[in-house]
């Protein structure tokens, strides 16, 4: 049985899946639900044409849009009868697999629901894999939950 589950959330609708399978297993379970939204700072540092107010307005976007990411999922686990814990975390410095691990440690999470794309070949080694970062790092159990439409065992 798992007392607190660790749900990163970005507003995707893949994402979404996760954190509705986070829900219903946090209230069957009674455990605490942790929603983490990471800031990716990194995406604009590495861009050359952003920098300095440009820098900072966008920074201010993506938190802000993380704010009402994580307030809507919080509605969203309310209305299903269960409590959520928020957290915005800003990063620059990591991926993002290392700031959700990191998160997990620090907020004694006991297991981590992430929803994942599942690209492969090509698609996958140019865009990387967040949740694949997650499985490789993770001291607790991940669980996957596809996309939409995504079929068992397709390559």
């Amino acid at each position: 049985m798992f007392k607190r589950i660790l749900v990163p959330i970005d507003g995707s609708s893949t994402s979404n899946r996760g954190l509705q399978q986070a829900i219903q297993m946090a209230r069957e379970q009674k455990a605490a639900l942790l929603l983490l939204h990471v800031v990716d700072e990194s995406v604009l540092i590495q861009s050359a044409a952003v920098s300095g107010a440009l820098f900072d307005d966008l920074v201010r976007s993506l938190t802000e849009s993380g704010k009402n990411i994580l307030a809507k999922a919080a509605a969203l686990a309310s209305q299903k009868g269960v409590q959520a814990k928020t957290v915005l975390i800003d990063n620059s410095y990591m991926p993002v697999a290392d700031a959700i691990v990191k998160q997990a440690r620090k907020l004694r999470a006991d297991l981590i629901v992430i929803g994942t794309h599942g690209r492969r070949g090509g698609a996958r080694l140019i865009m990387g894999s967040d949740a694949e970062g997650v499985v490789r790092q993770s001291p607790v159990p991940v669980l996957l939950i596809r996309a939409k439409g995504q079929a068992a065992g397709r390559r």
